[in-house]
């Protein structure tokens, strides 16, 4: 197990576990460190019978090379864009709730983030209003802080790229509704208000790449047609939601989505005993 150099710890963690357990010396190996020390070394080592990897798109293309020599397996799950799809029949409380965990949860640092939504027309003005109320109140603190809901971003670099995306969609007419800022109150570290994005269009960078952060962008849709050809807008097939008070009307979109995994009125809960992986350029395989 190579975990990633920015958040190592809980891997280490892990093997303190499988020590106490029992498991015998060797089962499990963990190497940490930069991507080309371990890393490189293990996708190409004849030793290795397999790789799955969880990472970035370009790694992905340079793990891939790297095992080619040896025709080894390898399974790979690369970012995501997920869409999720909000009907006029909703709940609206609930599914600002949903919307916004699915989004926002550990920071945004999450591959399969729900960061496109797709809002009927109808609702689409009351429920962005909820939801920048909704996001205003949620506390940016330190995460060892009593009711912390958003901590900091994983690194200075990820702040700036995260940064950088919103600023880039305000410069091509995007609307920054709330957040993109560091929050007021806070002093120092890298922390980013819960950010709500309209007026997108789909050729906008912010609509298109994974952000890998509190970024949520807004697009109204009239028709079911519609929305399945914005949500299949993207080189991403990892995950996506339904949201609807018609249960035919879930279970028919769940099937037209072009992605691996799809929740139906939630986003985001996941299963450790399920094996994972997406569709398009987020990669083949499953990984466990």
């Amino acid at each position: 197990l190579k975990p990633s150099e920015l958040a190592s710890v809980t891997c280490l963690q892990l093997a303190d576990v499988c020590k106490e357990i029992g498991l015998p010396s060797g089962v499990l190996n963990i190497l940490t460190g930069l991507g080309p020390e371990p890393g490189a070394p293990l996708s190409s080592h004849p030793d290795v019978h397999k790789v799955a990897f969880t990472g970035s798109y370009e790694t992905g293309k340079k793990i891939m090379i790297a095992a080619a020599p040896t025709v080894k397996p390898v399974t790979l799950e690369l970012g995501g864009k997920s869409p999720i799809l909000l009907f006029d029949d909703v709940d609206i409380d609930k599914a600002v709730e949903w919307t916004l965990f699915g989004c926002f949860w550990t920071n945004g640092h999450i591959c399969n983030a729900t960061s496109r939504l797709l809002i009927h027309k109808d609702i689409a003005k009351e429920f962005v209003e909820r939801m920048v109320v909704w996001s205003k109140n949620i506390k940016v603190s330190d995460p060892l802080e009593q009711g912390c809901r958003l901590g900091p971003v994983v690194t200075e670099g990820q702040y700036d790229k995260i940064r950088n995306f919103v600023s880039n969609a305000k410069s091509e007419c995007a609307t920054i509704l709330t957040g993109g800022v560091m929050p007021k109150h806070m002093q120092k570290g890298f922390f980013i208000e819960p950010t709500i994005i309209t007026d997108i269009n789909t050729s906008l960078e912010i609509w298109r790449e994974e952000v890998f952060g509190p970024v949520l962008c807004v697009l109204e849709f009239s028709t079911e047609d519609e929305t399945i050809e914005l949500s299949h807008d993207t080189h991403y097939g990892l995950a996506g939601a339904v949201i609807s008070g018609d249960r035919e009307q879930c279970q028919t979109l769940g099937e037209e989505i072009d992605a691996r995994c799809i929740w139906v009125n939630c986003s985001q809960p996941c299963f450790c005993h399920a094996p994972w992986g997406g569709n398009k350029h987020i990669g083949f395989g499953l990984n466990l």
